[in-house]
């Protein structure tokens, strides 16, 4: 891809972000040996819109999965999956909350005797 190795994506520029993905798409696209126009197609975009992408030039978010789609890239979303995390103090409670022990029968309750009340 490039030979930059990004470790602080914070620190890069919203224009750097653009022009590191579209360098990922021409080098997937390469590696596939796919045309730019055979890969718009694909996508159902212009390659004029494909261009602009690997230059690093702003697109839409549709025109990204369908081209991450088409190359077979989809996994590469996976960084946005949302995952529930308990809080320490919410996992304290539902600890506190679980049962420590268990109670077995008491032997008072299996001889008394049964009243009508």
């Amino acid at each position: 891809m490039t030979d930059i190795a990004f470790k602080e994506w914070t620190s890069m520029s919203d224009k750097a972000l653009e022009v590191h993905i579209g360098a990922f798409v021409r080098h997937h696209r390469m590696e596939q040996n796919k045309t730019q126009d055979e890969l718009a197609a694909a996508a159902g975009i212009s390659r004029s819109t494909l261009s602009l992408l690997e230059r690093g030039e702003t697109i839409t978010v549709a025109t990204l999965i369908q081209v991450l789609r088409v190359l077979d890239q989809l996994q590469t979303l996976s960084v946005f999956e949302v995952k529930d995390t308990l809080s320490p103090l919410a996992l304290a409670k539902l600890q506190k909350e679980k049962r420590q022990r268990a109670r077995g029968s008491s032997k008072k309750n299996e001889h008394r005797e049964k009243s009508d009340w």
